[in-house]
Parts: structure tokens; sequence; C-alpha cells
């Protein structure tokens, strides 16, 4: 039996598209096993978000090298999609494969064994325009269940390589969402979240009248969900159907992660991004008003081309003032063939990196102003992981949860948060949800 080898870099689609990879191999026969191993076939689904992105990608094709000298070495995802000439330059890659035909995945490698040189299947991204829907062969190894249910991004924000990457906007049909996450409480899994790479697009290319809120409506038909969560947002594409879904049904939950991406109007309107702080903070303001309790978490990139100094205090100002739960910082990361990486006022490294720490610092005390707010009370929470007696999990509001009481992963338990422990808050259970 051929052993393959699958790893990912970067976002949680990323993460459930090897999911459905690893499937189809399960399905032909073949034997998975960790990346660390030596294997036939190894599969590398690539991020080119960042930079590091990329320099990952390439570190973890040479690794694979290593470890088989002849192995068939297959690389996708967006970093394939954008430099698939780069890519092929690395030895030990057979096959390049980008952000589409992901379904043929066994029948590339197969073929690029049979044959020698290498098989380049990198497509026009921008004229894709049906989702590329790959059902779950197999259970993800995960106490939560990601499910795509969109693809393509047509902001162009001034920085982001993924539209070029990904391709317009691409939905899933309901139908398929409601049978997928069927299947998925079926083999046991509590929660569900919503995936997409422009998740509140869902349904603009679709000939039915549907958008994001109808999706999740589908997935809440589905009897035994106890939870279902929403990946990243724009803000602007907050609907009062979404806001009456999350008040109606409590298996919802209250977390949102909405990128601000930064706190200065000159930058946003520089990043091309379609909203300023004003219109942020309103939005905001509605959302802890419509949902109490709510956690909304975010990304801010600093060290943007051209950002003064001004600009970035304006920046930690006007994040010193919004209740975010959790905030993800990255430096400004020059990508090839963005508008951004063009400007000739690019900040040096220096520069980038101290604001990075004055923004992390402050991301660092609004989060423990938030899990303060709950200590002393009573939540739910699905536990994921247990290491060295300790299991943690998530509450529905995201806030990371301790315990060394006696829990079984997967399940669902009313605690009571005791105090701030690590990243999070540590706690009692009090009894298990039924």
């Amino acid at each position: 039996m051929p052993k393959v080898a699958l790893t990912t870099l970067g976002c949680k689609v990323n993460q459930f598209e090897t999911e459905t990879m690893e499937g189809l191999f399960k399905q032909k026969g073949y034997e998975i096993v960790p990346f660390e191993e030596k294997a036939d076939f190894y599969v590398i689904n690539t991020c080119s978000v960042t930079s590091l992105g990329d320099r990952k990608s390439r570190q973890i094709i040479r690794r694979a090298k290593r470890q088989n000298e002849q192995a068939i070495i297959a690389v996708c995802g967006c970093y394939a999609q954008v430099h698939p000439e780069e890519i092929k330059t690395i030895e030990g890659v057979r096959v390049v494969l980008g952000t589409k035909e992901r379904s043929r995945i066994v029948e590339y490698v197969e073929q690029a064994a049979r044959e020698d040189g290498i098989l380049d299947e990198v497509g026009n991204i921008m004229e894709a325009r049906d989702f590329e829907d790959i059902p779950l062969y197999d259970m993800p190894q995960r106490t939560r269940a990601f499910l795509k249910i969109e693809d393509g991004c047509q902001n162009f924000c001034s920085y982001c390589i993924i539209p070029y990457a990904r391709g317009p906007v691409k939905s899933r049909h309901l139908d398929k969402i409601y049978a997928e996450a069927k299947k998925l409480v079926e083999a046991g899994f509590k929660e569900i979240v919503l995936t997409g790479i422009h998740l509140g697009a869902y349904g603009r290319d679709l000939p039915e009248d549907v958008n994001l809120a109808d999706a999740c409506r589908e997935v809440l038909k589905v009897e035994g969900l106890k939870r279902l969560r929403l990946g990243s947002l724009e803000s602007i594409e907050l609907s009062p159907e979404l806001f009456e879904l999350i008040r109606q049904d409590e298996r919802f939950c209250a977390h949102l992660h909405l990128p601000l991406q930064a706190g200065s109007d000159a930058v946003l309107k520089d990043m091309n991004r379609h909203y300023d702080t004003a219109e942020f903070a309103r939005l905001i303001e509605h959302v802890e008003r419509e949902v109490p309790g709510v956690a909304v978490s975010t990304d801010i990139i600093v060290g943007f081309p051209g950002e003064t100094e001004e600009q970035f205090q304006q920046g930690l100002d006007f994040v010193a003032k919004m209740n975010f739960s959790r905030m993800h910082v990255f430096p400004y990361s020059r990508r090839s063939g963005t508008p951004a990486a063009e400007r000739k006022d690019q900040i040096p490294e220096p520069v980038k990196k101290e604001r990075v720490h004055r923004m992390q610092a402050l991301a660092a005390s609004k989060s423990e102003e938030f899990h303060k707010m709950f200590i002393g009370k009573t939540m739910r929470v699905l536990f994921e992981t247990n290491t060295e007696e300790i299991t943690d999990g998530l509450t529905d509001n995201y806030i990371r949860v301790y315990t060394d009481d006696e829990v079984v992963c997967g399940e669902l338990y009313e605690v009571r948060l005791e105090r701030l422990y690590k990243d999070g808050a540590f706690a009692k259970v009090v009894e298990k949800v039924k």
C-alpha cells in the first residue's frame, strides 16, 4: 500500500482543503502517514499571505526531499498558484497544482509517478467561476469541524496577494452545505466552523438570491448540532439577518472575527479598505448592543508603506478604545504583484518590529481586560485537547479555558471560570451538557 504524507501551511481554509485531499487518497487505498515519516508521496498545501509563508513552504518542500529522495512531491495552494515557476526550480517537485483541480490530486501524483519531468497543472484562477465541491470522504481528526462554503475574493486590498491566488468569489450550494454539515454531526462533531476566503461574500455569485445568513440557517437545521461558529468576516458585511440568528439561536457562537487592519483613516484608504474608523466603531458598538457578551477579535497590520509615527499612534489610540477580545498583529509583508509592494515609502524592518511590539503589548492588555469580565461566571466549554493532566477548550465567545477536572474531549460542559490562566481562564467543571 503506497504511503502519502500531507501538510498544511496557512489558514483554516487551507486546513479544510488538505483534509479533503487526504480523504481522496484514503478512498483510493493509500496509507496516510505523518509528514515527518518516509512516504512515497508528499503533498504540501502552501500559503502565500506573507513572505514568511513562501519561505516556510520552500523549507518544507526541501525537508520532504531529504526524507525520501525518490518520493513524488506535489505542491498546491496559494504559493503554487502565484509562483509556479519558482516552485518548479526546487529539487524534488514533480507536481505543481494551484488553488483549483485539487479533486484530481491522486490522478496527478499517479501520473507523475509514471512519467518523467514536472506536471504543471496551474491554470488561470481568474477564469474559475465554480466552487470546487470536494466531499469529505474521511472525518478530520479534531474536535471542531471546519466547513468551507466559499472561495475567492474580489476586494483587492492593496497589500494582499490572495485575490490573485484564489480568483473571484465562488460559493457552495446550500444543499451541499447541509449535506456536509449533517455528515459531520453524524460523525460526532459538536461544533462546525464555517470558513471561506471572503466568507461575507457568500452567495453573490449564485443565481439564487442567497447570502451567508441562509448558509447558517441550513447548518442550524442539522439535528444534533451544538454549536455554529463563523470564520473571519468583513465588518461592513454584517447583516441584520445574522444578528437575528445569533440572538435567536443559542447554538450560534457569540464570537465574530472582524479584521480592522489599521486604526488610521489615511492608512485604511491606502490599503483600499472599504470603511473608516468611525464606521468600524459604529458597527462594533451595534454588535455589542445586539449580542451581549460577544467577543470581537481582529487583525492589525503594522508598518504599511507610508505609515507615519502619527498614524501608527492614531491606530494605538483607536484600538485602546475598542473592546477587542483578541488581536492578531502582523508586520506588513511586501507581496510582489500588489500595489503596495511598488511603493517607494516602505517602512524599515526595525521600525516595523518596534511598532509590532507596541501593538502586541496593547493587544495583551485588551485581551486581559476582556477575560476579566467573565471571571466568576458559568459558561459552556467544548473541550479539545489534553496535555499533562490539563484539558483545554473554548467557550462560545472564544475564551480558552483550562481545567484539571476529569472531562472528555469533544464534549460540552458547564464550567465556572475561577481565575486568569495562561491565555485564558482556569475553570472548575459544574456539569456535563446533555
